[in-house]
């Protein structure tokens, strides 16, 4: 199979909330911030197909697994779709008023239980169980600013610890188990997501170490489990030595204690905002809200409880570390690089030493309340991390969530500079054998294999396949190389999580596996037999395809009937001189070593075949750029496979298919390389003139067809 090869988020109860008393239920009238609470476990309800968009420029009707769709006109609204996804977030003082609400409906007392978050929404069907553990103060509310999105995916279920409460950590250990052997029992085939931030990601840690035999997917942010290496423990004795009567400075004090957005609040408020801002509604409205949260704190919170929980802190941290041997969950940690209260960075590289199953992103500019950022979105971390699925093991069509309108944009900026300089033109191929500007060729209906000609270091993967979201509503399914997706141990090769975007964007690990559940939802996937021979090719030998002498595609092709449509792609020498290949660099001692490094990293592809396309190895190749030319795409007329199933049993005529597909592919890039010498905008600063008298985002000519 081929692969994609390299490539460059009770009484006195509030009337806010919903109360569930064992097994009965009332409520009172709710006003705009609403939570359910249950003093008990309560079974989830497990739903399939959510509707994980419902922005204008996509396609509100489709279902979880389905292409996500943009108009081509649709561009122009993005900014709007991302005004409306931040509006579901909540705000800071939404915090501060539901944890109030929190607080006084147990006065700090009562016993530790679970809520649903009502802007949640109901979970649907087949939808996995995710358990949120908060931090030492217990509140709940942490993941607040990602309830609406993760409503859509998940069943959330929040555990609320009263701060009064003295429920010791293994007592908290037994009932958050308690919850997942319960679950677990009733959707045995179900993964269980606990994600715990700070003192949360001991409890997690704790429940996986004595349950190895249930499926749980961890996801840490920040753990606490650094917590003899950070600053916090030298509270304890000064705690200790603080008289009774003498009283707490509660803000600073919180700001010590994982789990509390206080200050987090205090600098978005004040940094940076104008004088007439500052003393304007907003900061009145937030600083209300933040001081009737305190107010309420303080009450219930004495220095003898404060005390407590940081000693608790201490011996769970303690015990967790020792346990880490027996924890075999898959486990996903995000990690902020200026932490201000514990040493997460180090510690994060620590877990993921530690544990066999474990991945790591980091958040280099982020301090230790991580979930309150504004450009994190956990959603959008767990897809780039592909830690999304409803089974026992990752469905790369029924479990993919395509991009949201705002993941989109943000992908789109931040690549957007290589289809700026390079003003893509796409060509396709009516069935009538007519070739006209555009994508009108490309069926709108899988399954259809898109097979083609990898250029140097993928640099035409991102135009190629946004121009295809946003012209054709179709996400192309990349068949990728599986370095993208793990590596063999640690070394120079880059971080899975450089390569979260083309996860987002549709990209799944090669394997026969995978392509057949992709042609099976009718997909339109992504194809580059040459692999990464092709995208890491030698000097002089651009535009020449290295495929391998046998058919790998059409066959199961023909199983579904899929059209096969050959396309080349040049520009490659237009944008760039290729002056240190693989070849150079095995002659020069340290970037051979190097090279053998990554190639002990990565696993290898086609170990089995004979050729050219056999050579696998991975390098950085030296590339001196030059004033940008233009890239050029051309899709040729598709190559019908349905009801040819002799295709199936004759290798012989599957081969000569193959080979059909293969000289396609050439003349497309023949016919490219000779017509883009007539195009007068070939050059960037004659589109840039063009550019300047008709607009920027006029349309900009090419070549005649």
């Amino acid at each position: 199979m081929a692969a994609t090869g390299a490539s460059i988020f009770a009484a006195g109860l509030s009337s806010r909330f919903h109360r569930d008393i064992t097994t009965r239920r009332f409520s009172v009238s709710t006003e705009q911030h609403t939570i359910t609470i249950s003093s008990v476990p309560t079974t989830s309800t497990v739903t399939t197909g959510t509707n994980i968009s419902n922005h204008r420029g996509f396609d509100k009707s489709r279902e979880v697994g389905q292409p996500a769709k943009i108009h081509k006109w649709s561009l122009s609204l993005l900014e709007e779709s991302e005004d409306l996804e931040m509006k579901t977030r909540k705000s800071f003082r939404d915090y501060f008023q539901e944890a109030s609400d929190l607080v006084r409906s147990d006065g700090g007392d009562g016993q530790p239980r679970w809520f649903s978050p009502l802007d949640c929404g109901p979970p649907g069907v087949n939808s996995p169980l995710l358990l949120y553990l908060p931090g030492l103060v217990g509140v709940g509310l942490g993941l607040i600013r990602h309830h609406h999105r993760l409503g859509k995916i998940f069943d959330v279920w929040c555990l609320h610890i009263p701060l009064k409460d003295r429920t010791s950590f293994h007592d908290l250990v037994k009932q958050v188990e308690t919850r997942v052997r319960s679950e677990s029992s009733r959707s045995p085939d179900r993964p269980i997501y606990l994600v715990g931030e700070s003192f949360g990601a001991c409890l997690a840690l704790a429940v996986a170490a004595r349950n190895p035999d249930i499926d749980l997917v961890l996801i840490l942010v920040n753990p606490a489990t650094s917590f003899n290496k950070s600053y916090l423990q030298t509270l304890i004795p000064l705690l200790e030595l603080i008289p009774n009567q003498f009283p707490l400075d509660l803000p600073n004090v919180l700001n010590s204690i994982t789990g509390d957005p206080l200050w987090t609040v205090m600098d978005s408020v004040v940094k940076g905002l104008p004088l007439q801002q500052l003393v304007g509604e907003k900061l009145s409205q937030d600083m209300f809200a933040i001081s009737s949260y305190l107010s309420v704190v303080a009450d219930v919170l004495p220095k003898e409880t404060l005390l407590w929980k940081l000693k608790m802190l201490k011996s769970s941290s303690a015990f967790v570390t020792s346990q880490l041997h027996a924890v075999e969950a898959q486990t996903l940690i995000l990690s902020s690089g200026r932490d201000e209260l514990l040493p997460s960075e180090e510690e994060g590289v620590r877990l993921r030493r530690a544990l066999p199953k474990c991945e790591i992103r980091r958040f280099n500019e982020k301090g230790h309340f991580l979930l309150w950022e504004d450009d994190v979105d956990l959603v959008t971390v767990i897809k780039g991390a592909n830690f999304y699925r409803r089974g026992k093991v990752m469905d790369c069509a029924s479990d993919y969530l395509p991009p949201t309108p705002l993941e989109f944009k943000n992908i789109y900026e931040s690549n957007r500079f290589i289809t700026g300089v390079t003003s893509p033109v796409m060509f396709s191929t009516l069935q009538n054998g007519e070739i006209v500007r555009g994508l009108a060729g490309i069926p709108s209906e899988g399954p259809v294999i898109l097979v083609g000609y990898h250029m140097l270091l993928g640099f035409e993967l991102f135009p190629l396949v946004s121009e295809f979201l946003l012209e054709r509503n179709i996400i192309l399914r990349g068949i990728a190389h599986p370095m993208l997706f793990k590596k063999l141990k640690e070394g120079p090769f880059p971080e899975s999580q450089q390569f979260d975007t083309m996860r987002i964007m549709g990209a799944v690990p090669v394997s026969g596996m995978n392509m057949h559940k992709l042609l099976s939802s009718k997909s339109h996937v992504l194809l580059y037999p040459g692999g990464v021979r092709e995208a890491l090719h030698r000097k002089g030998e651009e535009y020449k395809l290295f495929w391998p002498e046998q058919s790998e595609f059409v066959r199961m092709a023909a199983k579904f009937g899929a059209k096969i449509i050959p396309f080349g792609v040049v520009g490659e020498d237009d944008i760039g001189e290729l002056i240190l290949d693989y070849d150079d660099q095995k002659k020069i001692p340290f970037l051979r070593d190097l090279n053998n490094q990554i190639l002990e990293e990565v696993v290898r592809l086609r170990v089995d075949v004979n050729g050219e396309v056999a050579n696998q190895e991975i390098c950085l190749p030296g590339v001196v750029p030059k004033l940008p030319g233009r890239f050029y795409f051309y899709f040729g007329k598709p190559i019908e496979t349905e009801g040819r199933k002799e295709l199936l049993r004759d290798r012989e005529k599957a081969q000569e298919v193959y080979l059909q597909v293969k000289s396609e592919v050439e003349c497309c890039l023949a016919y490219l390389r000779e017509k883009r010498e007539s195009d007068p905008y070939r050059s960037l600063p004659s589109r840039m003139i063009y550019q300047a008298t008709h607009g920027l985002d006029s349309e900009i000519p090419t070549f005649e067809i």
